[in-house]
């Protein structure tokens, strides 16, 4: 008789401050699991209230990122699958908010028999359910990794940590790991790291019941063996278990930093597994192409939130898979479209290989972005619009090649003669504003003949959506007979997923969220191809016109 699959976890809590990076340790523990031969999965439990990201402010919560089957989540699910390089599901990010609304949902119902409803049992059980889930499913991990959102200590963190502690009873102290993330910091004044915080930040878990063993010391620099015994003394861990985790200049180096530090031998020791060593030489490849590149372009990025790098963290990922597929580093100019609109585009964008208008919501900046287009337009620079950008797009051409001036967006003004975008029809009448839009993997037909279909190489294609408005239909035979390709279509023909313009090197716009199905091992297609155009145009400014044709043949056969 077969023994029965026994499912490991290991939960990792964050300590001292936020913004630690416990969804980039996460990922990396996993996948250097993953590199081992296990199967893993990886979940991020939020303390807010919040059902999900998808109302929240990005100034406040960073991007929204969207799962293949709709799921708004928070933007450390971008990591796991980046990392993992799989894609995950909605039952991979878990708030309190949706556990309140379960169990008031169940409470309204009569389920639980008129009992008390309580914090414990009724929370944490509800809690300790979701996390074992993946073991429930067909697909059952070997580990599964829970990143516990917050900061120990926070209040709206204690039945999450009830939960997890409660756990290792249950399932065993060895079949759960407990990894805590906390920060070394340096005092410059004093000359001397401080482990102080993280002797109170420690303490602070141990009196909640969970002793952790093993601690990711973030820092700025290496710390001496002296201070890692010192933290080993203080928070009775090993000293083999204090794990440096010092910056890197790329989040994909911190496994290979980790498995230096023997990470994943200890977390296979404390479950009793003997496995292979992982076999990380694909990912030290791309690590070192993104360390040291061959050439440099500089992308511009024209959007609203500019100021939080957060707000396009899948964006800026994308980047860089696509830079290493040309070996090159893509030095990103974030550009306020309010400084387009007040001081032009030539200003701030005269040295740009490519521009980028990402997806947002609302008018502030709006003309700006739609200024920013004409110039990428008109001096043939590599471009490429998501979401809003392809509104956008649609509105600058609509307007200075069709000739309508007062061209606009429905989401933005309701008098209007000409809105070239217009609300979707299955959102005509949606009052409420979480998870009511088109959200989540739709099929798309590309059209052949077209920059999208040469970067994807098929005919049909799957993209992740995040939008209420699309490309009015009544202005599809305006726009193509003045020149614009409808380059991508749903299935039935009633959706514009992509527009392209013909005469332009390359300039590509979409409906969907590419960035999203982005991976290091795997760059997506369109951000792929808008680095070569990039890099092909700062060949073209740079050699002469006798000159061009030849050197754009060796880069395209150096791409390839």
């Amino acid at each position: 008789m077969a023994e029965p699959h026994i499912t490991r976890y290991i939960f990792v809590t964050g300590g001292v401050v936020s913004a630690l990076g416990k969804g980039i340790a996460a990922s990396s523990i996993g996948l250097l699991l993953q590199k081992r031969g296990l199967k893993v999965t990886n979940m991020k439990f939020d303390p807010y209230l919040n059902v999900d990201p998808g109302t929240m402010n990005p100034f406040q919560h960073g991007e929204v990122f969207v799962l293949d089957d709709g799921s708004e989540t928070d933007l450390d699910l971008g990591h796991y699958e980046r990392f993992l390089n799989q894609s995950l599901d909605q039952g991979n990010n878990v708030t309190t908010g949706q556990v309140y609304n379960s169990i008031i949902t169940r409470e309204r119902r009569g389920d639980y028999l008129g009992a008390t409803v309580q914090v414990i049992p009724h929370v944490t059980e509800e809690l300790k359910s979701r996390m074992r889930a993946p073991a429930r499913s067909e697909d059952k991990p070997d580990v599964t990794i829970v990143e516990i959102g917050g900061t120990v200590g926070d209040i709206e963190s204690l039945p999450f940590l009830e939960a997890i502690r409660q756990m290792a009873l249950e399932e065993g102290q060895n079949n759960t790991l407990f990894i805590h993330l906390t920060l070394v910091p340096y005092i410059a004044t004093a000359g001397e790291f401080k482990t102080k915080p993280t002797q109170h930040s420690v303490r602070e878990l141990r009196g909640i019941g969970i002793q952790p063993h093993v601690l990711l010391c973030r820092s700025t620099s290496p710390l001496s063996d002296s201070i890692k015994q010192k933290i080993s003394l203080f928070c009775s861990v090993p000293t083999r278990s204090v794990i440096v985790a010092e910056d890197a200049s790329t989040i994909y180096d911190v496994p290979l930093r980790f498995h230096e530090q023997h990470l994943d031998q200890i977390v296979c020791e404390h479950f009793g597994m003997e496995l292979p060593e992982p076999d990380l030489i694909e990912w030290e490849k791309l690590v070192e192409r993104i360390k040291h590149p061959q050439r440099r372009v500089k992308i511009g990025i024209c959007g609203k939130y500019v100021k939080l790098r957060d707000a396009y963290k899948s964006i800026i990922e994308a980047f860089v898979h696509a830079g290493v597929s040309s070996d090159a580093q893509v030095d990103l100019i974030w550009v306020s479209s309010e400084d387009i609109k007040h001081g032009g585009a030539e200003k701030y964008l005269f040295d740009v290989d490519g521009l980028l208008i990402p997806g947002g919501f609302g008018e502030r900046g709006v003309e700006g972005k739609i200024e920013t287009i004409r110039y990428a337009r008109e001096n043939k620079i590599p471009f490429l619009g998501i979401c809003l950008g392809m509104h956008c797009a649609v509105i600058e051409f609509a307007r200075n090649v069709c000739g309508l001036e007062d061209a606009h967006s429905y989401e933005f003004y309701r008098d209007l003669k000409h809105a070239v975008i217009h609300l979707m029809a299955d959102q005509e009448g949606v009052t409420e504003l979480g998870g009511t839009m088109r959200l989540g993997a739709y099929p798309c037909i590309i059209k052949e003949g077209t920059h999208s279909r040469e970067a994807y190489g098929t005919s049909e294609i799957s993209e992740r959506h995040r939008h209420r408005f699309e490309l009015n239909n009544v202005y599809r035979e305006m726009l193509t007979d003045n020149g614009l390709v409808l380059a991508g279509t749903s299935p039935d023909d009633r959706l514009v997923e992509i527009v392209e313009v013909p005469d332009h090197p390359w300039f590509v716009a979409v409906q969907f969220h590419p960035e999203l199905k982005s991976r290091l091992i795997n760059p997506h297609p369109l951000f792929r191809e808008f680095v070569r155009a990039a890099v092909d145009f700062q060949t073209r400014k740079a050699v002469p016109a006798e000159k061009e044709d030849e050197s754009s043949d060796q880069l395209r056969k150096l791409n390839t």
